[in-house]
């Protein structure tokens, strides 16, 4: 008669994002005691470059979550172990030292011969760019995400350390949801109310099927300081983050801002992995920008006419940003040389074989730039649900690393938030970036007469490694033209 008996199995931190050293734990969906399945989502996490859902390849029992949420963790670090059942006379992973004496599998007879190899051999976290790690990973000291605040008068010498805001001496105990059962709310509020020092178990949802929303955290935030009025207030964000000129999602995360002294705000995650990569591109390719004001109103009306007639699909979204990405297509076709990249190493222009055309997107979590695989052989009609797919992804905060990975050449829509033009920094490893500017009524030299028009200003910074003054000049003028008559589309496509 076979005898089953527990053993523990250790999922690690995978790496999700192709030779990412970290992530940070933004959500547990689990907790100890829990019950698991092979594939269950149990945490989600964020890279430099994505957030991802991290699904368990055993079955199991909770046994125990190694990091709190907000922990940044190395990959190949343990963060959850799991009770798996299995088999007396197994060959099961070592146990930990604090585990007990009767999970220990019983000694072999001195007769019987050492097992030579371990039992089936354990599945692997298999996700993008993940392999088995060699060594063990040290783990470092964990990083706390309390906000430091640098108080405005000097400290004596003996507290020379950052001033952190008080905190109650004694908070009252919290009480979970009902039954017991971990309060239900989206990713970006649950960041959310990290950053505002919100616990969630606290807050009563008015979401359908009670989920909190970000209102209620806000609500909530806003009732503990109304009757203390501490030291440290709320500032509003700048309205909805913006993908493609659609808002998506909600504001970034509102930070706390002492009355009176300065507030540090750890750099991690996105926002880390964008300065570092802006920092590179800007001083290692030499950036051209190049403007020119565009009179948009034919395009205008053609944007229009799409939405009336419905001939691209009748949930597909059109907007100004569908023909701007479109005329930059045309104008790639055109002028192949510009769609390349620069071999630092092998010292070589590659001229690369199709257009993966990024956007430029602002989220809560910071700039990411997914991009629309071989957009230069896509219809009018694609492009459209490309761009509906990338903005309703983006939205939901699902962009994966993937999507993120191979972009050729970007367009920047600024115009969403009121700007006229800017000069755009490359993507590091592509070519050329487009900065769209807001659609204005300006006077306008029309037909010999000055009318109102309806103009833009586009901005066109490319890598003067790869992209000459002339190249970079017919490209955009080309841009421009397409965008002054669209009809050029059909005839130059």
């Amino acid at each position: 008669m076979t005898t089953e008996v527990r053993s523990l199995r250790e999922f690690k931190m995978p790496d999700v994002g192709e030779g990412l050293t970290e992530a940070e734990i933004l959500s547990w969906y689990v907790k100890p005691g829990d019950t698991v399945t092979d594939g269950q989502v149990v945490c989600e996490v964020e890279t430099a470059k994505a957030a991802v859902e991290l699904p368990i390849p055993f079955n199991g029992v909770v046994e125990k979550l190694h990091f709190p949420e907000g922990a940044t963790v190395d990959v190949g670090t343990v963060i959850i172990s799991v009770a798996v059942a299995g088999e007396a006379g197994a060959a099961a992973p070592a146990a930990p030292a604090e585990a007990p004496a009767a999970q220990a599998p019983a000694p072999a007879p001195a007769s019987a011969p050492a097992p030579a190899e371990e039992a089936e051999p354990e599945r692997r976290e298999v996700l993008v760019g993940y392999g088995p790690r060699t060594g063990t990973a040290q783990r470092r000291a964990r990083r706390t995400t309390t906000t430091k605040v640098v108080a405005a008068t000097p400290a004596p010498a003996a507290a020379a350390a950052p001033v952190v805001a008080p905190a109650p001496a004694a908070p009252a105990p919290v009480a979970e949801g009902p039954g017991g059962e971990r309060p239900l709310a989206k990713p970006p509020v649950r960041k959310l109310a990290k950053d505002l020092g919100v616990d969630l178990r606290a807050v009563t949802a008015t979401g359908r099927d009670g989920v909190i929303t970000r209102e209620d955290v806000h609500a909530h935030a806003a009732a503990q300081a109304a009757p203390a009025a501490p030291p440290v207030q709320a500032v509003q964000a700048a309205p909805a983050a913006e993908v493609a000129g659609t808002a998506v999602a909600a504001p970034a995360a509102q930070l706390p801002v002492p009355a009176a002294g300065d507030v540090r705000v750890p750099i991690k995650g996105v926002r880390k992995a964008t300065a570092q990569a802006m920092v590179a591109s800007a001083f290692t390719a030499p950036h051209v920008t190049e403007f020119v004001q565009v009179d948009v109103t034919r395009t205008m009306k053609f944007v229009r006419r799409l939405k009336e007639s419905g001939e691209l699909g009748r949930d597909v979204r059109v907007s100004p940003l569908l023909i701007v990405a479109k005329a930059l297509l045309t104008a790639i076709k055109r002028h192949p040389e510009i769609n390349a990249q620069w071999d630092e190493a092998a010292q070589e222009i590659v001229l690369k074989g199709q257009v993966n055309l990024g956007i430029a997107a602002a989220t809560p979590r910071g700039l990411i730039v997914p991009n629309i695989k071989d957009a230069g052989s896509r219809t009018l009609a694609g492009l459209a649900t490309s761009l509906g797919e990338l903005v309703e992804t983006a939205r939901q905060g699902k962009t994966s690393p993937a999507d993120m990975q191979g972009g050729t050449v970007t367009i920047t829509n600024v115009g969403v938030f009121g700007v006229d033009t800017g000069t755009p920094i490359l993507n590091p490893g592509e070519a050329a970036i487009l900065a769209f500017g807001a659609v204005r009524e300006l006077p306008w030299v029309h037909k010999g007469k000055v009318v109102p028009r309806q103009v833009t200003t586009l901005a066109l910074s490319f890598d003067h490694r790869l992209v000459d003054g002339e190249l970079g000049s017919k490209v955009l003028a080309d841009v421009a033209a397409l965008l002054e008559r669209p009809k050029r589309l059909i005839t130059w496509g």
